[in-house]
């Protein structure tokens, strides 16, 4: 309930302008309770005790049996105390097909319970048992206060998931390619060509030229003027 309560806190604009608060904030409970995500969660892993008195006994294990729409709709209309539109609206669905689940959950108790048969009787026993439970809730300040603490976390957390995405992103562009390298083509073998043939060995002529021409200036011989006379 405290959880309804703070996401109440968080949505409170929508709520504010709701035309039915109470009613929201009791859906919202009623989705939260029923969540798959409790059966991981240690606190809810092992089910409350059962109530110390046989006939709280009885009449928990009628209700549990009913279907949830069913069981939400007589809780509603017999335990709360809301009328048949108000429970339709709540259980999202028509008037008739909130009256006809009313019909047949009455009916099942009714028929494990005969003395809850009467819709007063039964009424009165679901406000005693109501009455009769303790919540164990805490302060308004409280609620307030872990609404706005997770709140917060949730927007730091999305503030830090929007700097590493943004960071990745700016990474990602600096050292991805900017412009296109089409792939290398596969060598081909060509044929045809001659081998190659290794230098042999000089000749008489060959030598002698080498020799006469490591004797040479690196200048090369004296350059001729022309005379002007």
């Amino acid at each position: 309930m405290e959880r309804a309560f703070q996401t109440a806190w968080q949505r409170w604009p929508e709520v504010a302008v709701d035309r039915d608060p109470a009613g929201w904030v009791r859906a919202v409970a009623y989705e939260y309770a029923l969540s798959p995500w409790h059966r991981v969660r240690p606190r809810y892993r092992h089910a409350e005790p059962p109530p110390a008195d046989a006939a709280d006994r009885a009449l928990l294990s009628v209700l549990l049996d009913l279907p949830p729409m069913y069981r939400r709709t007589l809780l509603l209309y017999d335990g709360v105390g809301l009328d048949l539109p108000e429970t339709a609206a709540e259980t999202e669905a028509s008037t008739p097909a909130a009256a006809n689940r009313l019909l047949h959950a009455r009916e099942s108790v009714a028929t494990r319970l005969p003395e809850l048969a009467a819709p007063e009787e039964l009424h009165r026993r679901l406000a005693e048992i109501a009455g009769a439970e303790r919540l164990r809730t805490g302060k308004p300040f409280l609620i307030r206060w872990a609404s706005e603490r997770r709140a917060l976390h949730w927007t730091r957390a999305a503030m830090a998931f929007t700097a590493v995405f943004i960071g990745i992103t700016s990474l990602t562009l600096k050292a991805a390619p900017d412009h296109y390298e089409p792939p290398l083509a596969p060598g081909a073998t060509v044929s045809g060509l001659p081998p190659k043939v290794a230098p042999g060995p000089l000749s008489h002529e060959e030598l002698a030229l080498r020799a006469r021409l490591r004797a040479a200036t690196a200048s090369g011989p004296e350059r001729l003027v022309p005379d002007p006379r």
